[in-house]
């Protein structure tokens, strides 16, 4: 009797098929869209601080940012064709391709934590445990910046047309509290992509 299979779940949200286009996308300089205030955030950290770079896809331009400000940055990313050009652009950043929420990095605390483009790339559920997996990992007083709508919607991926989903500020701030980040400011960059910024509340 054959035994049907259901084909294995695409981690990526779609990124691994659409590779290409993603890259060619990201790769428009080193001063693209949210890198800026990337390296903005990255001056508050200490030096050489530690910093997990979740969905880094190629590294460009936010890992190359992190990179530039002279801080460590491990990535995770679940398309292995982003994976190995991130190897190829970073030698020396130790990068694993894997999901977010299945990251074997989170075993370790960093001093800090991005998810740039990420969160919203998630299902509801998968974006509160990676909240908290993110909060585990840092260190006290550890910071976390990801990007999401403040406002609560659906919509289709300009790249992958699935679909995308933002829980609005409300209940991102509320999420992060549960975790034990405090929520201490929230910002818009050049390319209109909404900021949170949190901190790990020192016990």
């Amino acid at each position: 009797m054959e035994i049907l299979t259901s084909p294995p779940m695409d981690k990526s949200n779609g990124y691994e098929d659409n590779a290409a286009t993603f890259i060619r996308c990201r790769s428009k300089g080193i001063d693209g869209v949210g890198a800026p205030s990337v390296r903005h955030w990255a001056r508050s950290l200490p030096p050489n601080a530690i910093v997990l770079d979740i969905g880094c896809g190629i590294g460009l331009p936010i890992s190359k940012a992190l990179v530039d400000e002279g801080l460590t940055v491990y990535g995770i990313d679940p398309s292995p064709s982003m994976v190995q050009i991130f190897k190829q652009n970073f030698p020396d950043s130790p990068v694993a391709c894997e999901a977010a929420e299945d990251s074997t990095f989170f075993n370790r605390q960093f001093d800090a934590i991005i998810a740039w483009g990420l969160m919203f790339l998630l299902p509801e559920e998968t974006q509160e445990v990676v909240i908290q997996k993110m909060a585990n990992a840092l260190y006290a007083g550890g910071k976390l910046l990801f990007t999401a709508p403040a406002q609560q919607m659906k919509w289709k991926d300009a790249i992958t047309a699935i679909e995308s989903i933002s829980l609005g500020a409300e209940k991102y701030q509320e999420l992060l509290a549960a975790s034990g980040l405090s929520l201490i400011e929230k910002f818009e960059d050049e390319g209109e992509n909404h900021y949170y910024q949190a901190v790990k509340i020192k016990l």
